[in-house]
C-alpha cells in the first residue's frame, strides 16, 4: 500500500481500509495543526489501482473504505467519481466511501454534484469544523466563516450526504472558552450532523499557536474551564446529534443522544467541575504522549 507521511484518519475508521488518494493536507495553514508532515498532492490513479488490487487480494469484500490524507475531498467533482467507479470496480461490495472534508472542499461542488458522489457510495464525510465562532476561525485561520460552515453543511444535508464534525475545545484561549462554546452551538443548530466529536486543544511544538502561548499572546485555558466550554456547548445545543467527548484530549469524557440524554451528560460535567482538581488534570494533559 502507498502511505507517505503521516496517517490521519477518524477513530471511529479504525477498522476500515485505509486508501491512500491525497498527501498530506491542501490547506495545511491552521495555526493549531502541524501534522501533516509532507507537501500536498493528488496520488495518481495507478497507485491508487495498485492498492485497491492489494486490497481485493487480502479483503475482496470490503464494504467500507476511507480514503486519506487530511482532506481528500478536495478532489475534484470528476476526480471524486472517477475514485469511486474505480473502488466499485474492484471492490463490489463496498458501499461507502469516506473521508476528511474541509468546508472549503465543499464550495466548489454543487448539490448535484453531491447528489451524485453520494449515488457513488460517497457519505459519512468527517468535517474538522473546530469552532463555529467567527473570532476563533479567524484568528486560527480557518479560511471560513460561521455563515460559511452554515451553507456548506446545508448542502450537505440537501444532498442526503451524511457527516459528522469535530469541535476542538480550549481553541478560544484562556477566558474566551465559553463564549466560543455558546457562538458554536449557535452555529451548528443550524446543521445537522450525525455526531459531533468534541476533543480538547493540545499545543504542538513547532505549530504558530504553540509560538504564540510561548510568547505569551495566547494563553491556554486549564482543565475546568474546558470543561465548562463543554458544559456551554451540550446545554445550548437544541438539534438531534450523538454527542461524544470521549478523546484522549478530554480530561472529562461523556457522550449521549441530544436532545434524550442531555441532562445526564450535563450532570457529569457539573460533577466534574464541582469535584476535581485543576493541578491534578493539568498533569494528566503534561502527560500525554499521544493523540
Amino acid at each position: 500500500m502507498h502511505y507517505t507521511g503521516n496517517v490521519i484518519r477518524p477513530p471511529h475508521e479504525a477498522r476500515n481500509v485505509l486508501l491512500q488518494v491525497t498527501v498530506g493536507c491542501s490547506y495545511n495553514q491552521c495555526t493549531f495543526c502541524n501534522i501533516y508532515d509532507t507537501p500536498f498532492r493528488v496520488s495518481p490513479m495507478a497507485e491508487i489501482e495498485e492498492d485497491l488490487a492489494e486490497v481485493r487480494a487480502a479483503y475482496p469484500h470490503c464494504p467500507r473504505v476511507f480514503l486519506l490524507n487530511g482532506d481528500a475531498f478536495v478532489l475534484s467533482f470528476e476526480k471524486l467519481r472517477d475514485i469511486a467507479v474505480t473502488i466499485k470496480k474492484y471492490l463490489p461490495q463496498c458501499h461507502i466511501i469516506s473521508m476528511y472534508a474541509g468546508i472549503m472542499n465543499i464550495r466548489n461542488k454543487s448539490v448535484e454534484q453531491l447528489k451524485e458522489l453520494r449515488s457513488l457510495g460517497i457519505n459519512k464525510l468527517t468535517i474538522g469544523v473546530e469552532s463555529g465562532d467567527d473570532d476563533v476561525l479567524r484568528r486560527v485561520r480557518k479560511g471560513y466563516t460561521a455563515a460559511e460552515i452554515v451553507t456548506e453543511c446545508n448542502k450537505l444535508d440537501e444532498a442526503g450526504m451524511l457527516y459528522s464534525i469535530i469541535y476542538l475545545g480550549a481553541l478560544a484561549g484562556h477566558g474566551l472558552s465559553e463564549k466560543n462554546a455558546l457562538e458554536s452551538a449557535r452555529t451548528f443548530n443550524h446543521i445537522h450532523p450525525t455526531h459531533i466529536g468534541a476533543t480538547s486543544l493540545t499545543l504542538l511544538p513547532g505549530s504558530p499557536l504553540y509560538d504564540e502561548a510561548q510568547a505569551g499572546t495566547f494563553v491556554e485555558a486549564g482543565e475546568l474551564e474546558r470543561a465548562r466550554e463543554l458544559l456551554v456547548l451540550v446545554e445550548n445545543l437544541t438539534i438531534e446529534t450523538f454527542f461524544a467527548a470521549n478523546h484522549v484530549s478530554n480530561a472529562v469524557v461523556v457522550k449521549g443522544r441530544l436532545p434524550d440524554q442531555k441532562e445526564e451528560m450535563v450532570g457529569q460535567l457539573r460533577y466534574y467541575i464541582d469535584n476535581y482538581d485543576e493541578g491534578y488534570m493539568r498533569e494528566r494533559r503534561r502527560r500525554l504522549r499521544s493523540l
